[in-house]
């Protein structure tokens, strides 16, 4: 088995850098480098999705864990090797912290996770940067809508 992690916080809540999570793993959610996700059926365990990084040929994959909220992870199967991608979200003290992994198990994963994981996790930190920095956008969307609703309700 071979896996590596990037960790990053954000002041954006636990429940802001899900629905982004989530919304970048229905295909709801786009923004540039990011990888393109088709999901085929329900956001729940077990429905299975197309994901197209950029720049490279579409795979399927199948969620395999959704903790609303807390985790969520998919499964890419090339032969004998899978590969789990999974983020984890814990509140912190302003905001949250997102553990991104990638997990390469299976027959030969010794010798293959040490050459093809750093290939695919090279973009991990300018992925988690993006996405938190979507979640902190659309975080701060909402906090502004709010102010101008609670302002036209003063009136």
């Amino acid at each position: 088995m071979w896996t590596t992690e990037e960790v990053a916080e954000t002041t954006a809540s636990r429940s802001a850098v899900w629905e982004a999570v989530r919304d970048l793993h229905t295909g709801d959610l786009t923004y540039p480098g990011a990888d393109r996700f088709e999901l085929h059926g329900p956001f729940e365990v077990g429905t299975e999705l197309t994901v197209t990084p950029e720049g490279q040929e579409p795979i399927r994959s199948r969620i395999v864990e959704l903790s609303a909220g807390r985790a969520y992870a998919d499964l890419t199967e090339f032969g004998e090797v899978q590969l789990t991608f999974r983020y984890d979200l814990d509140d912190r003290e302003e905001g949250t912290v997102v553990r991104y992994s990638l997990t390469i198990d299976g027959a030969d994963s010794d010798t293959v996770g040490p050459e093809l994981g750093p290939q695919i996790s090279a973009d991990f930190p300018a992925s988690l940067a993006a996405l938190l920095a979507e979640a902190e956008r659309r975080a701060a969307a909402a906090a502004a809508e709010a102010d101008a609703a609670e302002g036209t309700l003063d009136a």
